[in-house]
């Protein structure tokens, strides 16, 4: 170890939580702008659910402390209703989508966590056994023996989750949490009736097609993943 060179670029370790504590777009600290510090979380609670769903998974993880830890938080995060979450993070970040995206977030994550890790418990065995009598590491056999199994399974819950969603975003305005439902609440309380016919009207429209959609690729991932 070369002490020299360690008190030479020392300052960068420190530089480097600096950084990651700025806005993108040097304004300030990322916690004055929760809406651009938590902008990737509708994509990031599905990436939780799918890697916490492998860690609860009693075929894949030996250690049960991992395994039960991981099942009791999904548990808590699909037990908790996401509205109450809004709330929570209403208070904590103010009026606007952070809050519902939040809350959304962190509801799917339990919720798709749960149905991934029963699907990854159902797989063929023979596969995971070969990779590891093969020397594959931990990763390796979640990713060449078990992910090939269920990705038709995983795809279609995410679009069924993905409905769900939909609709409960549009609740979750009504308690300040951004987006439609906050419009439409506030043209319930000022009492412009076109305004709620038509948000209405568009919601229904809105979650008949996505669920038209998702139906289809639903079933056509079902019959490919019988087919194999």
């Amino acid at each position: 170890m070369d002490l020299g060179t360690l008190w030479t670029h020392v300052g960068r370790f420190f530089g480097y939580f600096d950084r990651i504590t700025a806005l993108e777009n040097g304004s300030g600290r990322v916690w004055t702008d929760p809406g651009e510090w938590f902008w990737g979380w509708k994509k990031w609670g599905l990436l939780l659910g799918f890697v916490l769903s492998f860690v609860s998974s009693s075929n894949l993880v030996t250690n049960r402390w991992l395994r039960g830890g991981a099942r009791r938080f999904l548990e808590f995060c699909r037990t908790v209703p996401d509205i109450v979450f809004a709330l929570i993070f209403v208070l904590a970040f103010g009026l606007g989508p952070v809050p519902g995206v939040l809350a959304i977030a962190i509801h799917s994550m339990g919720s798709l966590g749960k149905l991934f890790y029963e699907v990854v418990e159902n797989i063929d065995r023979k596969p995971v056994d070969g990779a590891i009598a093969s020397g594959a590491s931990w990763m390796e056999v979640v990713r060449f023996a078990a992910l090939p199994q269920v990705l038709p399974n995983f795809t279609s819950y995410t679009l069924l989750r993905f409905e769900i969603n939909v609709r409960q975003a549009s609740v979750l305005g009504f308690v300040g949490a951004g987006g439609i439902g906050l419009d439409l609440i506030e043209a319930i309380r000022k009492f412009y009736y076109n305004d709620v016919s038509a948000i209405l009207l568009m919601l229904i429209i809105t979650v008949m097609l996505i669920d038209f959609g998702t139906e289809k690729l639903r079933h056509r991932l079902i019959g490919a993943m019988e087919r194999h």
